[in-house]
């Protein structure tokens, strides 16, 4: 079955991302700021006789080069909420992949935890939940729930009668 959209609800579409507290430069000087004094305490290790020091200060430094790059690479994540008078779409990052899918008439919200910090954000319809926003803090995860409150009650709304 198949319900006619609304003509009078428009496409919207939200895109959540994480924060990023840093920036990509910010991060290089983190790693510089990390770096130097590894590398000091190394290589007066290394002249007061630990031959192995120096292998260390690198393995440990390849560590922290490779966990800041898997921090800064998180940031790149997404989702991407769609919503008009057809559908309510769900579609999450890396390859815009589209995890949950129904028509806007049967779509629930429901929040787990308090109403002003929720904990969890679900999305619902025929039996199939989704959680969004789970990587937002909580204040933002509030604000979510309210925006998408009123998205669902505009899509929701019944078509205006046809004037005879």
């Amino acid at each position: 079955m198949e319900l006619p959209p609304s003509e009078e609800v428009p496409e919207v579409q939200l895109v959540l991302r994480p924060r990023r507290i840093l920036t990509q430069r910010q991060f290089f000087v983190l790693f510089v700021l990390i770096a130097v004094p590894v590398s000091v305490v190394a290589g007066f290790s290394f002249a007061v006789g630990n031959a192995f020091a120096p292998w260390f200060a690198v393995l440990d430094l390849a560590i922290v080069a490779v966990a800041l790059r898997w921090v800064w690479r998180s940031g790149d994540r997404y989702e991407r909420i769609v919503v008009d008078g057809r559908r309510f779409e769900i579609r999450r990052s890396p390859d815009d992949a589209r995890v949950f899918e129904a028509h806007p008439c049967w779509v629930r919200l429901s929040v787990r935890g308090n109403a002003e910090t929720p904990e969890r954000v679900l999305i619902g319809s025929a039996g199939r939940q989704v959680e969004v926003g789970s990587f937002l803090p909580p204040v933002e995860r509030s604000e979510l729930v309210r925006r998408l409150r009123g998205l669902v009650a505009q899509a929701q709304r019944p078509l205006p009668a046809a004037e005879s």
